[in-house]
């Protein structure tokens, strides 16, 4: 594994081997995979579960409860949710969200928790998934919506 200098914060992690990890990355508690790439300005927070060889590209958020597959592709600026009603101050929920194994998530998607992401998906740049995506299918705009579905 190949981590970056000081100016990252690694706390509690378990990182596969192979795995790279850029600078100014912030993860705590979670989970990565062997042979990914976690570029620079990511965040992963506690509990957070990513298989092998994924890519994860820089300003990417992951909160508690996501789980990705193998071979996630997460592009610039995705953004998850964890919280359906967040406040500032007082309850929490915590709603998980899974990305299953070969799914593509574009630059800058948001994905509200409490959804899957099926197998071999594909989201589109920008697109907001409020609900679950099929296998295979491609998914764009906001909210997203299917264009094509695998056979």
């Amino acid at each position: 594994m190949q981590l970056p200098s000081e100016n990252a914060v690694i706390e509690d992690c378990d990182i596969g081997e192979g795995t790279i990890v850029r600078p100014f990355v912030n993860m705590f508690g979670c989970k990565i995979g062997k042979r990914c790439k976690v570029a620079a300005f990511v965040e992963i927070q506690r509990g957070v579960v990513i298989g092998d060889d994924c890519k994860i590209e820089p300003f990417v958020f992951i909160p508690s409860g996501v789980t990705a597959g193998d071979r996630v592709f997460l592009g610039p600026n995705v953004t998850f949710t964890n919280d359906r009603v967040p406040k500032a101050v007082g309850g929490w929920k915590m709603t998980p969200t899974v990305v299953e194994d070969d799914a593509s998530i574009g630059a800058g998607a948001v994905i509200v928790c409490g959804v899957t992401i099926g197998k071999g998906a594909l989201v589109g740049a920008g697109a907001v998934v409020t609900k679950d995506v099929p296998p295979g299918a491609t998914v764009v705009g906001n909210p997203a919506r299917p264009i094509k579905r695998s056979n």
